[in-house]
Formats: structure tokens, C-alpha cells, sequence
């Protein structure tokens, strides 16, 4: 099992995290969410070049009130689906993280890959968004330093989703999420994008950019089903593309 303040300390010496962010990261307490995530050993992955894949799934309460479980469920599968088109299947790896700490699946193959279902995913918590952003984008550099450790370059895409504005973090806010965004898209090999689940009174654009995430990787869709399934379509195909190394400017 990886040191995590040893890698922590490899991407400040590389300067791919700032002293803020190696500060936010090695809190006390966030090393046991971020170990839960990191999965399948590097050793493991025998590629020359990886690509992650991080979702962060919202949980809380209000998406079973809104009777979005089910396009949650789908829409998320789909996009792991879809990557399995890829030429580059075998060496993309997976990590599902649900709002209220749940690891579904830590960094796995795609083909181990855990899906959502009915069975794994009850919609009942709160919305703790930058507390559990922090563990996701944590995970994300701690994995990309354990394969650049190893010289394997890896490039990354990190998808939050979410249907509220934070309710219920308890140690960070949304500036910290973005001191750690900054850093992370001061390099070309991460991407973090934002989907805002309407609520009807929720801007999800400010909500993103404060947290750091640039507009062209924010996704607003209306309420209407079908325009959610159209996002989540996106999403699938953004992953796809860049899984195959083909430069993304943004959600088209």
C-alpha cells in the first residue's frame, strides 16, 4: 500500500500540487478515505500509459425525491459502457465514490469495474459536496503520483455530480476544492468537470466555479429527462475521446 504522504510529498517536489493543496490533502483523517479509493496496485496495470476515469456520484436524499435514481443509475453505467469501446480498454482504470462516502468501486480495471444498480445505491443522505470532493480529487492525484512514480504517465478525467449546492461539509470549503482544482488543471493530463442535476433553484455554474471548474466543463441540463440523458451522453462521449488521447476543449 502506497505512503500517501510520500506521494503527496512527490507531487509538491514535482510541482504538480502547491504547498496549499499538499496542506489541505494531508489533513488528518482524509488519508483513510483517499487509501479506500486508490484500488488496484500500479504493478498490476501492465500499460504504458493510463487513463482514469473518477465519478462522483451524489447520494443525497433529494434525487429520490426528484425521482432521479434510476437516470443517475443508467446515465452513470453509460458512461462506463461506453469506454469499453475504447481501444485503450485495458488500460483504463475506474473509481466510483458516492457524496456521502461510499466507495463503490476504488481504482479498478474497466472491466472489474462495479456498476450501479437498485441493489448498491439508495439515494438518502445529505449533500456534503466539498468534504467529499477533496477525498475524490485526492485519490486522483495520489494515483496519477503512484503511476508517475513508476513512469507511467496518466491522464485523468474527474466527473462530480450533484443535484444541491453543499450541505453538510465539515471541514472544507468550496476555496479549497479549488486551490486543489487549480493545481490539477495547471496540467494538461487532468480534466474536472461539473453536472448539475436541476433542482429548480440551484446555479450550478456558480456553484462549480467557485469550487474551481472551469465553464466549458460544466453540464446544466433541464429537468426534462431526456435532456439528462442527452448530458450524461456527453459525458460518455468526452470520456471516450479522451481515454483514446484525443485533445477535448470541453463539453461539445
Amino acid at each position: 500500500m502506497s505512503d500517501l504522504k510520500d506521494l503527496f510529498s512527490s507531487a509538491r517536489s514535482s510541482g504538480d500540487i502547491s504547498n496549499t493543496s499538499l496542506q489541505l490533502l494531508t489533513l488528518p483523517d482524509l488519508g483513510a478515505k483517499i487509501q479506500q479509493g486508490l484500488g488496484i496496485a500500479v504493478d498490476n496495470v501492465p500499460a504504458s500509459e493510463v487513463f482514469l476515469l473518477s465519478l462522483l456520484v451524489d447520494d443525497s436524499g433529494s434525487i429520490r425525491s426528484s425521482n432521479n435514481e434510476a437516470l443517475v443509475i443508467a446515465g452513470t453505467n453509460e458512461i462506463l459502457q461506453s469506454l469499453k469501446s475504447s481501444k485503450q480498454e485495458s488500460s483504463i482504470l475506474v473509481h466510483t465514490r458516492y457524496l456521502n462516502g461510499t466507495v463503490l468501486c476504488p481504482f479498478s480495471k474497466l472491466s472489474d469495474a462495479t456498476l450501479m444498480s437498485k441493489a448498491n445505491y439508495q439515494a438518502v443522505g445529505s449533500t456534503p459536496l466539498f468534504d467529499e470532493s477533496v477525498a475524490l480529487l485526492g485519490t486522483v492525484i495520489a494515483k496519477t503520483q503512484e503511476f508517475a512514480d513508476s513512469g507511467v504517465p496518466a491522464r485523468s478525467v474527474t466527473v462530480i455530480i450533484t443535484d444541491g449546492e453543499d450541505a453538510g461539509s465539515q471541514r472544507y470549503r468550496a476555496r479549497d476544492v479549488r486551490n486543489i482544482v487549480e493545481d490539477m488543471l495547471s496540467h494538461e493530463q487532468h480534466i474536472v468537470a461539473g453536472f448539475g442535476l436541476n433542482n429548480g433553484r440551484t446555479n450550478f455554474r456558480t456553484v462549480f466555479h467557485e469550487m474551481g471548474i472551469e465553464d466549458r466543463w460544466i453540464l446544466t441540463p433541464g429537468a426534462d429527462k431526456k435532456d439528462i440523458r442527452a448530458a450524461f451522453r456527453v459525458v460518455s462521449q468526452t470520456a471516450v475521446k479522451t481515454s483514446q488521447g484525443v485533445a477535448a476543449g470541453g463539453f461539445a
